[in-house]
């Protein structure tokens, strides 16, 4: 594979349930009407989480419901919250998310998206005023499917401090890409910029053999942070946002562009599907089985698991419960 965050598949052994998609929606369900939040949400969240589980990026998938259950109980989050449309024009919209998960905000967004995109050529959508939008994935593929090329990305108010490395002012923020293709995958590519550096030994250590590497990761980390946070209304200084609530500190930004105003869609698609292929024949990565374009490991493990369960640790199990118990929903019998 080349880029992007899939994590390494679970191992065998390591592996103390298979569960089935719906089960896993029907339990983060309960989970969410648990915490108050609407049904649309509910069913919503549910899917978007067991679907990144589905493509085996578990580090987004239903363990993030341990920590939103934590911040709406505890006020940081809106569980009822009501989308607002404004900077409306042919060709952009800002969705304010009334301090909830962005994970609604932004499933508007690129839905809105998609309509301005096919109308206009290309178009601009952002968000504010809300939480963690998950895995950044999750967006582009939408106009992806509408036969659209889409570039996505999220920040966050950070505030630094002075003195602190620079590698803070990068964040932690995703960048994504989706291009769409006919017969073969979709060629996504979804990835942190600033994933796996965080520490500050580590960060020494690739400068020392790689500075310009480290470099590019910082830099498209600060893209982030101004694209999907300043640009679209998140103030660097916490005193001068306006949001209600605590949690609600994140943006993001969607652009959108549509294959058919450059050349035909299914020559397009075509020239995609030979690219996947001709990659496919290539030489692996080392340690991997298969060479991939972005986008090919989450396909084969979305066709897998549907057919055979996600695999779960015993870990995420036992985190999941211990939520549910605290929330009064039960595990389901296959989870335990």
């Amino acid at each position: 594979m080349v880029g992007g965050d899939v994590e390494v598949r679970i191992p065998p052994n390591e592996v103390a349930a298979r569960v089935r998609p719906e089960a896993l929606r029907r339990f983060l369900a309960d989970v969410g009407r648990a915490v108050g939040m609407s049904e649309e949400d509910t069913v919503l969240l549910a899917m978007l989480l067991a679907r990144n589980d589905l493509r085996g990026v578990h580090s987004h998938g239903s363990r993030q419901i341990v920590g939103y259950a934590h911040w709406i109980r505890k006020g940081n989050l809106n569980p009822r919250p009501v989308l607002r449309e404004h900077s409306r024009t042919a060709s952009s919209v800002i969705v304010d998310g009334d301090g909830g998960l962005g994970y609604f905000p932004a499933w508007r967004a690129v839905h809105l998206l998609v309509e301005m995109t096919k109308a206009q050529g290309i178009a601009v959508a952002g968000t504010h005023n809300h939480g963690h939008i998950g895995a950044a994935g999750l967006y582009s593929r939408v106009p992806a499917s509408h036969g659209l090329i889409c570039y996505g990305t999220s920040g966050y108010q950070q505030n630094p401090e002075p003195g602190t490395p620079l590698s803070v002012a990068a964040g932690g923020s995703p960048m994504t890409f989706a291009i769409p293709a006919g017969a073969e995958h979709p060629v996504v590519l979804d990835f942190g910029t600033m994933n796996g550096l965080y520490s500050r030994d580590i960060q020494d250590r690739v400068f020392e053999v790689a500075p310009g590497a480290l470099r590019r990761c910082i830099g498209l980390g600060v893209m982030c942070q101004i694209l999907g946070g300043i640009l679209v209304g998140v103030p660097i200084a916490p005193a001068e946002a306006p949001w209600k609530y605590p949690g609600a500190f994140q943006g993001a930004l969607f652009i959108a562009v549509d294959v058919g105003r450059f050349m035909p869609v299914e020559a397009f698609a075509a020239q995609i599907d030979e690219y996947v292929r001709r990659a496919g024949a290539l030489q692996p990565l080392p340690g991997q089985e298969r060479a991939h374009l972005p986008g090919g490991p989450e396909w084969e493990n979305e066709r897998e698991y549907a057919r055979d369960g996600i695999p779960f640790t015993r870990k995420t199990l036992d985190q999941l419960a211990a939520t549910g118990r605290e929330l009064g929903v039960a595990l389901l019998p296959e989870m335990e």
